[in-house]
């Protein structure tokens, strides 16, 4: 038998102890108040009431079984037999008891309207019965004790009734608080899940294609042109080194315990060593930004180097051996970002801005607040404009440490807002808004 089984068949025990105990009072108590011998108050009772009469009692007593589906029919039968009993000329003491568990009850279950209107009816019967009929008169015996009686029943139940509703409350309130724990916890996971990928496909495509494209050259290289195949193959190690080294930054993320982040972010160095490597890689790139590299915000730099990073890859995928421009720009308070390539015969496979790793651009930059733009240009070619904001980073993305000397990406926060990088009131980066 189950726990719950268990409890359900105690508390009926329980119901029913309480029904016995009620029935037995109220009969034993009004048979003892009915004694020819019995003496109260002066009052000499000298008949007793038929067996039959305690029927009176014992029924409504019985009923109280029903007291929690049917709590004002329980009453009421309660109040008409403590009526009959007091027609019978005999004292409503002990016939009161089960009128005063139904006021209980009634109070218990119904709201405070339905109550006050059931225990006032029912008192009102029992005062009229007990004074036209009973043997204290109007203002003698039962008539006199039982509205503190009934009052006090009354108030346990409704006191009961609140205590049991705001327990209630307090318990759905608790419930409500541990799911909106758990789902903030789930939001949580997701982004950080979905920022992994991000960060995995980044490191992944750009490795795998700069790899890629230098063991293609190799290949063709290896006998007409040894020098250069040899230096295909040191571009292949370089990329795969630098690749190992982004995975296992983001490995290191993962394996910190209190969510540190203790992996450096690139900086403008960075960027510029991506230009040189896809140079390097066949695809003749140039890198637009007059003076040092600017202090950035942690977020907003990882933002930069990823979407530079990811755009240059689909250069170097989908256009070709084709010229890239990579320009960035500071102006009032946002970081522009614009790569654009001037197309090739190969065919773009991005070139409807629908692809998982302009998905993961534009996720980049709306973290951060800001805008991205990708698309085909009129004359061929395909342009990325980013506008990630600098002045403020967004609440909720931890600091991260300072950029790495030698550019190696790792991960840290998310992205920001895109836009156009060119334009006649570009300045150098050199500080930071």
């Amino acid at each position: 038998m189950g726990i719950e089984n268990m409890a359900g068949l105690a508390w009926r025990w329980r119901g029913t102890v309480g029904v016995t105990l009620v029935t037995a009072l109220a009969v034993a108590g009004a048979y003892a108040e009915a004694n020819p011998a019995h003496r109260y108050g002066g009052l000499h009772l000298t008949s007793h009431p038929p067996l039959a009469a305690y029927l009176l009692l014992a029924v409504p007593a019985v009923a109280l079984i029903w007291r929690n589906s049917r709590p004002v029919e329980v009453l009421g039968l309660a109040v008409g037999g403590a009526v009959g009993w007091a027609a019978l000329g005999q004292i409503d003491g002990a016939a009161l008891v089960p009128v005063i568990v139904g006021v209980y009850w009634v109070a218990l279950t119904r709201t405070r309207r339905i109550a006050i209107a059931a225990g006032l009816a029912g008192a009102a019967a029992i005062f009229v019965a007990e004074g036209l009929l009973g043997p204290f008169g109007w203002l003698g015996g039962p008539n006199a004790t039982m509205w503190p009686e009934l009052l006090a029943a009354g108030t346990a139940g409704a006191y009961v009734a609140a205590r049991r509703q705001w327990l209630a409350a307090e318990s759905d309130r608790a419930a409500r608080a541990e799911q909106a724990r758990e789902d903030e916890t789930r939001r949580r996971v997701d982004a950080e899940r979905i920022r992994i990928a991000r960060e995995l496909h980044d490191v992944v495509a750009h490795s795998m294609a700069m790899i890629n494209i230098q063991a293609t050259a190799a290949g063709m290289q290896l006998a007409a042109d040894p020098a250069s195949a040899a230096e295909s193959i040191q571009a292949i190690r370089r990329a795969s080194k630098s690749g190992l080294r982004e995975l296992r930054a983001i490995l290191e993320v993962l394996r910190q315990a209190d969510g540190g982040s203790p992996v450096p972010v690139p900086d403008m160095r960075a960027i510029t060593a991506l230009v040189e490597a896809t140079s390097a890689a066949g695809t003749p790139t140039t890198l637009k930004s007059a003076g040092p590299p600017a202090s950035l915000p942690p977020p907003v730099a990882l933002a930069a180097y990823r979407i530079v990073q990811e755009s240059l890859t689909n250069v170097v995928r989908h256009a070709g051996r084709v010229a890239a421009t990579v320009a960035l720009r500071l102006d009032g308070g946002y970081l522009y970002v614009d790569v654009i390539n001037d197309g090739g015969t190969a065919p773009a496979a991005c070139t409807d801005g629908t692809g998982a790793g302009l998905a993961g651009m534009r996720e980049r930059a709306s973290v951060l607040g800001g805008t991205l733009d990708a698309g085909p240009r009129h004359g061929g070619g395909f342009a990325v404009h980013a506008r990630l904001p600098v002045a403020a980073t967004p609440p909720g993305i931890p600091p991260a440490p300072a950029a790495d000397p030698a550019g190696a990406a790792a991960i840290s926060q998310q992205s920001s807002p895109a836009g156009r990088a060119d334009g006649p009131h570009a300045r150098p980066i050199t500080s930071r808004p």
